[in-house]
């Protein structure tokens, strides 16, 4: 397990904001609403030739109004209980309030070293106030401003000498990431929830719950990828929060960067207008593609006329891309969730599949000299050679006299051809006409 600091404290002292500093990203989303980040939140930060990971966490709320607000204090106390080292932030404007109180009396009962961090210190004459904040009891605040960078520096040298010296360091991995998108309220959380075993991300009934794309490393039963929970995708003008604007935006982005999507959609509702959008996301970025109908458990004819009836519905819908696998399942009572698991690494793997170029000009080139393609004022097309192209999609390029007069029908019935013979379900592929 490597070195883990968490950053914990109330609402709105600025906690995503020293993780978007301390980690050189934007990872989480920064709002001036309190109570804008709910999930746990990890990335890396390397300081002084050490590495280490950090969590952002909720705010930490008592008897508010909030609905999240038990789920969010559970999140904050995971975070604390897996950490080497706890940032207790705090508001140097505001000054202590009852709610600092509340958490630094549960640091103090805490054996876990704990670094007082006084956030908002944007200029010296602030250093001052700090001074009520050894009220607390956990030594000396360390003046900062997340938002200019001011005093970051220190407060990494601080971090780094408090961490453990004998703990491994967890190196980045690289593996495939899948992502795991849809419509809000699809049971996206709940299916990540299921893979791993453990209450990762909160899930409740309300659309919306959650907004930052939350990535998880899986290594379980010989698979190593990393799992990204993402905030539902709306129709653009029902949004009207800035906040969900940049979970849907993060959502996209995290389409952008996986190498196979997970579409969820709800078997109670069917597949929308909206689910075919994100679809389209998914096809313009070129991603693989698993389909899983959630929620099955709640259907009371399961009989395959059933089943084959939604399935032509979605191909039906999802048309001309049609070679992708359907599964029924139920992320609440973990219907088939570990097929999910196999299909998506089964998907991933054909991405790479590379088919020899003899062996692609022996099946293709017969089957094109019986079908050649449609001529075009007296002119005749001649394709003499293909190819597969070393892209990370698969990706074909066949060669012929004229290849401005071949139309989208027929590099579509090319494409065909190719998954007739050849196992790419799931996967996009690309076909480019080339002049020999």
């Amino acid at each position: 397990m490597s070195n883990l600091v968490a950053i914990v404290g109330r609402p709105n002292v600025g906690k995503s904001t020293l993780f978007n500093r301390l980690t050189q990203s934007r990872q989480a989303i920064v709002n001036e609403a309190a109570g804008t980040t709910r999930d746990r939140q990890y990335g890396k930060v390397s300081w002084l030739d050490r590495d280490f990971s950090i969590v952002d966490t909720g705010g930490w709320v008592v008897g508010s109004e909030d609905v999240f607000e038990e789920e969010i204090n559970r999140q904050v106390e995971i975070a604390m209980q897996e950490a080497s080292v706890i940032l207790f932030v705090v508001d140097i404007e505001h000054g202590a309030t009852d709610l600092d109180d509340a958490v630094a009396a549960k640091l103090r009962r805490s054996k876990t070293p704990v670094i007082l961090v006084a956030n908002k210190a944007d200029n010296y004459d602030q250093h001052y106030a700090a001074a009520e904040f050894y009220s607390f009891g956990l030594g000396d605040p360390q003046c900062i401003s997340a938002v200019n960078g001011s005093g970051t520096g220190d407060l990494l040298d601080l971090i780094v000498r408090s961490l453990p010296e004998d703990t491994e360091v967890e190196t980045e991995i690289d593996c495939p990431r899948i992502a795991i998108v849809g419509r809000p309220n699809a049971g996206k959380s709940s299916l990540v929830n299921a893979f791993i075993g453990e209450e990762r991300n909160i899930v409740t009934d309300i659309a919306g719950t959650t907004r930052d794309s939350i990535y998880t490393h899986y290594n379980k039963f010989g698979m190593n990828f990393y799992l990204v929970d993402t905030a539902g995708i709306r129709k653009r003008g029902k949004v009207h929060e800035d906040l969900e604007y940049y979970s849907v935006i993060r959502s996209i982005r995290a389409i952008e960067n996986a190498d196979v999507c997970v579409l969820m959609l709800d078997a109670t509702r069917g597949i929308e207008a909206q689910d075919l959008n994100i679809f389209s996301i998914i096809q313009r970025n070129s991603k693989g593609l698993v389909v899983c109908v959630n929620k099955w458990d709640l259907v009371e004819d399961k009989s395959n006329i059933v089943i084959k009836t939604f399935e032509h519905a979605i191909r039906e819908r999802l048309a001309p891309f049609t070679d992708f696998p359907i599964l029924f399942i139920s992320a609440l009572t973990k219907q088939r969730i570990f097929k999910v698991l196999e299909t998506v690494q089964e998907v991933y793997a054909r991405r790479s599949t590379r088919i020899p170029t003899s062996k692609l000009n022996e099946v293709m080139l017969p089957i094109i000299e019986a079908t050649p393609p449609p001529s075009n004022k007296g002119k005749y097309i001649k394709i003499k050679y293909v190819m597969q192209l070393p892209t990370a999609v698969p990706s074909f390029a066949f060669f012929c006299n004229l290849p401005q007069w071949v139309k989208e029908p027929y590099k579509r019935f090319l494409e065909n051809k190719i998954r007739e013979h050849w196992d790419f379900s799931g996967n996009p592929i690309n076909i480019f006409i080339r002049e020999k």
